[in-house]
């Protein structure tokens, strides 16, 4: 039985960012009419804390398709030759359960992350946002920084990064590519100054975003550490804004950034206003005034990775691309 394989190199142009927002944006509104199927991911963590190996299973019954991502986190590889993920999308169809195909997993990570963040800002930003600010200087902070010209009209762009000749790389390297100007900011808090967009897009696990720094109408993507343990917005971020989640359950249970807030006593489960699904479906209104602050917790869902994979699928199969294998999953004789 062939299986197709969709290399790293490949995924971007099968995915590009404009259509892969479209694509969350059905898939989380599949997910908040209760059509999926998704457990909690599973987390395994190597001893000493350097990396993990997480799977994540869904199930898209009306697509026909089911699927699961296995990846390894290593943050220490950033500013290395190595991803920090990395793994691979397996993509199977839902009546015989063949395996239709292995999709890197680097690259749909990066561009569906920063998308959902897109989706996300272009459901709760202001129309006229466009002083934008990046935190991080990684692959999160470059699909980000395409996501966001991508649903807004961005006029200024300034990163920060803990190492200032990061954020000095990634403004060079990033406004060439876009034809933009991009500043690199000192401090965090200079780069969000003002800024009606932000973007946290950091490993760190203490805040480098702090709620008495943003500007009444901002909006804020936190994408970064996904994990109970750590968080990138302080108590007072969380406190301040209207919180979206990409998933209640997730949140509940996985997102640092609510939970140690929820632990101080800032905030209660019911600080969660909603999912992003449910604005789609006009369940949870969104932006209430332009005053308000908006915060999107991304903790990254695998229905979004399923539905990423079966686009490239989809894709790959039009434009003849990826390389076809033999791997098996039918019957032997004598067996």
């Amino acid at each position: 039985m062939e299986v197709l394989i969709v290399n790293q190199a490949e995924v971007p142009r099968l995915l590009p960012m404009k259509e892969c927002i479209d694509v969350m944006a059905d898939a989380l509104a599949t997910l908040s009419r209760g059509e999926t199927v998704m457990p909690l991911r599973t987390i395994a963590s190597l001893p000493d804390g350097s990396g993990l190996l997480a799977s994540m299973p869904s199930m898209l019954p009306g697509a026909g398709v089911m699927g699961i991502k296995v990846i390894t986190v290593f943050p220490g590889n950033e500013g290395t030759e190595l991803e920090s993920h990395q793994g691979a999308v397996l993509l199977f169809e839902a009546e015989r359960g063949r395996l239709l195909a292995i999709v890197d997993a680097s690259e749909v990570t990066a561009i569906r992350t920063a998308a959902v963040s897109g989706l996300a800002t272009r459901l709760l930003a202001r129309e006229n946002a466009g002083d934008l600010a990046i935190l991080g200087s990684g692959t999160q902070a470059r699909t980000n920084l395409e996501a966001m010209l991508a649903v807004r009209d961005v006029r200024r762009v300034r990163a920060w990064s803990r190492a200032r000749e990061h954020a000095e790389a990634f403004a060079e390297r990033e406004s060439g590519k876009h034809g933009i100007r991009i500043e690199a900011s000192g401090t965090a808090r200079e780069a969000v100054a003002g800024a009606d967009i932000i973007c946290t897009a950091t490993s760190a696990r203490e805040p480098v975003l702090m709620g008495e720094w943003l500007a009444p109408g901002a909006h804020v993507n936190a994408v970064g550490f996904s994990g109970p343990s750590g968080r990138e917005l302080d108590t007072e971020a969380m406190a301040r804004s209207r919180l979206f989640a990409d998933r209640r359950e997730s949140i509940l249970h996985e997102a640092g950034d609510f939970l140690i807030a929820k632990s101080e006593g800032a905030v209660g489960d019911d600080h969660v206003v909603g999912e992003l699904g449910e604005v789609i479906l006009g369940s949870v209104q969104g932006r209430t005034s332009p005053e308000e602050i908006t915060v999107f917790e991304s903790l990254g869902l695998a229905v979004e990775d399923l539905a990423a994979a079966n686009h490239i699928y989809r894709r790959a199969l039009e434009e003849r691309v990826g390389a076809r294998v033999e791997l098996g999953g039918e019957r032997r004789a004598g067996r």
